[in-house]
């Protein structure tokens, strides 16, 4: 279907050139087995926040999902203008979440839809939560969940770091959105119209609104939504010219008796209550005429007036800096060589990599706690770190490139610990003893003998945030609980009990190395023994991590190849639960049978066909029964360290940054879900050429570098360095290596190798190379010993 284009000015061409020269740099091939050239952009140019926004397409990469009548996970990402740990998004939504089916974790946005229904400005886009909905309509509207919606032209849709943009093909409208700390900017340059609307509407949930003189829309969230967000449920709108008209509507969604409901738009008025609460202005446009949106969130209504007006500057400056602070942050990571494609994708996902935890307050900012009290904030204040997702990764970008705001999530988290008296623990396990320990062993300063009382409440109080934690310390494993008549994968109920077991003993490793460094040598010893209760849920009959019933005996029947979300695993299969073990890989090993057997089990995990009865929706992005989509097993392809056979390591991370990310027809697709950077994380770490399997360690196991160069400045301003001689699509296999000029043999270095300053040369070549950190003594560290030979 040929859609009418938008009458734009031409102030506006340029913008629309460089939109389509993005999306032609982002789609382009691989460049061939020849040296690479140095990037003729800045790193900030280089990256497109609408990477992570679309699936993956080809069938031998998404296995068996989506489940019929389901789209197809597609990273979930928002590629609306933010800056790194945003406390607002600006953003474009063109999912209906309160009329669609979940997919997990709602989302606002997916590349392929081909209709806009709104833009927001504020709470999170991560589960589709944010309010109000901003829409520009010229000629006539309808009152939402009905929401007025306008095909747009992909040719047209620019996002870049602190910039989206994008034409209303419908209503010959351009949108362009991007933010400050506290405030989005919307500027629509609306046609020749005596009805240029903007409509402004809360979600389901409704709430006040009001229309205060000629230029201000203001109101409340009293639903569920903006109570969860770091900017609170407060909104204030401010226009850059005052109405022609206005009004007001809401819509009665329990009154079924026609369509959606009953809707109530009235005239004139100023306020209004209920469900999709919202106002609607209009204005008398000539061609070209452009109206700015400022809206700030808040926890009170003069919280959000006082961040609307502290933001200072027309849309265009704000833009600028933007674009600066993105700027400054990626000039931290300079990359030379690889593909145009590469380093697209590189800092495209970089930028993702900042998507939490969000900023609270900056210090010296007011800020509402836990018990609703008013406060003023000591340090930067940050919102709770998705520890099941982030924790495996993107803490270790942040310990390098940002020590201090590590330091400032660190006193974040464990002021709200002392609020509520526990630790936050994030969806499953107890995973933030990683930050703590981590932090602790590169050296970052902070009060880890407080952080320590906290962490070992969760770790032994039965009444706290570790389900099961009874069982767990008696047994030494958790049980799961059978249904009648079995469970059909993935079947959502039960308890976990292995994925949970394993969790829980990686937590308990992390915690007694902290216990040891604060002093508390009884503890670390209780914690030291219960590391080792992964054990106890290995069946040696079958080779794999299994379920127990409450008395103790193994849940039958048993198919490691099936995925399940709740029943023995989490998200995941056998198969990926098997290398859940960070913390003690060379124990893993000992339980498999040792290098050789631990080597053939890797490899048959990589080469079975996945093809499990059960539909597991995130489990994309697979190769054999690896699943680069979700959390479990993202660590997998790097355990060939510990076994001598790194090349496969090399391989198998070529393998997944090239087919796994990007490889669609847009060129912006991502395995599975981001959650909040974690598959971004895994991608910046692996392009670089190293990845932090345990990070409650300082350990890092090397990969194989997409780049001939990469100059990561650290936080204390050192520059780390990684060279890749010879490098290219083909010579994927390190040779040989130096560290500091010296010779490096292990597969592996720590942050100690690094933390003031280093270069490590790697030597590539096209066949692997069967010594270079093949010798046992050069396998990184583990919690166990090996066993002896028979």
């Amino acid at each position: 279907m040929n859609l009418p284009r938008p009458r734009l000015p031409s102030r506006h061409a340029l913008a629309v050139a460089l939109s389509v020269f993005a999306l032609g740099a982002i789609s382009a091939v691989h460049a061939g087995n020849g040296k690479h050239t140095a990037p003729a952009t800045s790193s900030v140019d280089e990256a497109n926040p609408l990477v992570g926004t679309a699936p993956l397409d080809k069938k031998e990469f998404i296995g068996n999902a989506p489940p019929p009548g389901e789209p197809l996970y597609s990273g979930m990402t928002s590629p609306g203008a933010s800056l790194p740990q945003s406390s607002t998004d600006a953003a474009p939504v063109n999912i209906n979440a309160d009329l669609s089916f979940a997919t997990g974790v709602p989302v606002a946005y997916v590349y392929g839809r081909p209709a806009m229904i709104g833009f927001t400005g504020g709470g999170s886009t991560y589960g589709a939560r944010a309010a109000p909905m901003i829409m520009p309509v010229v000629g006539d509207w309808t009152v939402p969940p009905d929401y007025a919606a306008s095909y747009y032209d992909k040719s047209t849709e620019k996002a870049s770091p602190g910039y989206y943009a994008v034409d209303l093909a419908t209503f010959h409208t351009r949108a362009e959105l991007t933010v400050t700390q506290w405030t989005s900017l919307m500027r629509f340059t609306f046609p020749a119209s005596h009805r240029s609307n903007v409509v402004v509407n809360l979600r389901r949930a409704g709430g006040d609104v009001e229309v205060v003189g000629d230029r201000t829309i203001r109101g409340v969230d009293t639903g569920n939504h903006g109570n969860h967000d770091a900017d609170g449920p407060y909104f204030v709108a401010e226009f850059s010219r005052p109405f022609a008209a206005f009004g007001t509507f809401h819509a009665d969604v329990n009154d079924k008796g026609e369509g959606l409901g009953h809707e109530d738009v009235q005239t004139g008025q100023r306020k209004v209550t209920g469900n999709y609460a919202g106002a609607y202005v209009t204005f008398d446009t000539k061609d070209g005429d452009q109206v700015l949106v400022r809206i700030a969130h808040g926890h009170s209504a003069d919280e959000a007036d006082q961040r609307l007006h502290a933001a200072e500057g027309d849309f265009d400056s704000v833009h600028a800096k933007a674009r600066a602070a993105w700027a400054q942050l990626f000039d931290r990571v300079e990359v030379t060589g690889g593909t145009p494609k590469q380093r697209a994708l590189f800092y495209s996902t970089l930028y993702h990599s900042f998507a939490s935890p969000r900023v609270v307050a900056r210090k010296g900012e007011q800020y509402t706690d836990a018990n609703g009290q008013l406060k003023v904030a000591a340090y930067d204040l940050y919102s709770p770190v998705p520890y099941w997702d982030t924790g495996r990764n993107q803490i270790a970008l942040l310990m390098l490139l940002q020590p201090k705001v590590v330091q400032d999530i660190m006193r974040s988290e464990l002021e709200r610990a002392r609020e509520h008296g526990y630790m936050n623990t994030s969806f499953h396990g107890d995973h933030a003893v990683f930050l703590y320990d981590g932090a602790m062993q590169r050296g970052i300063p902070f009060d880890y003998a407080g952080a320590y009382e906290v962490l070992r409440k969760n770790a032994t109080d039965p009444k706290g945030p570790r389900g099961y934690l009874a069982e767990y310390d008696k047994n030494g494993w958790i049980s799961d609980i059978v249904p009648p008549g079995n469970p059909s994968p993935p079947y959502a109920g039960g308890k976990a009990g292995v994925a949970t077991t394993l969790e829980y003993a990686w937590d308990d490793h992390a915690l007694a190395d902290l216990a040891r460094r604060v002093g508390k040598k009884d503890d670390a010893e209780i914690f030291q023994r219960r590391a080792a209760n992964y054990r106890n849920v290995f069946d040696p009959s079958v080779g794999f991590f299994r379920g127990r019933t409450e008395d103790g005996k193994w849940i039958s029947p048993f198919d490691p190849a099936e995925p399940y979300y709740n029943f023995m695993m989490k998200e995941g299969s056998g198969w990926s639960t098997l290398w859940l073990v960070p913390h003690d890989v060379q124990g893993l090993m000992n339980l498999l049978g040792g290098r050789d057997a631990f080597n053939a089990k890797l490899d048959t995990f990589f080469n079975t066909p996945y093809a499990p009865k059960g539909i597991c929706r995130d489990c994309t992005g697979v190769i054999g029964q690896y699943v680069q989509g979700n959390q479990p097993d993202q660590q997998a392809a790097y355990l060939y360290a510990w076994s001598g056979q790194p090349w496969k390591t090399q391989a198998l991370t070529r393998r997944i940054l090239t087919d796994l990310y990007g490889s669609d027809a847009t060129g912006y697709g991502y395995p599975g879900m981001d959650d909040q950077g974690s598959t971004s994380s895994w991608y910046v770490l692996s392009a670089m050429g190293f990845y932090p399997v345990d990070p409650s360690t300082p350990d890092y196991i090397i990969g194989s570098p997409l780049f001939d160069s990469v100059r990561l400045h650290l936080g204390n301003g050192k520059v780390f360095e990684i060279v890749a001689r010879n490098n290219s699509e083909r010579n994927m296999y390190i040779q040989s290596a130096t560290l500091n000029g010296k010779p490096w043999t292990k597969a592996w270095f720590s942050d100690a190798d690094i933390a003031n300053g280093a270069t490590l040369v790697l030597t590539m070549g096209p066949e692997p190379s069967k010594t270079w950190g093949a010798d046992p003594k050069d396998a990184p560290p583990s919690m166990s010993a090996p066993s002896p030979a028979p």
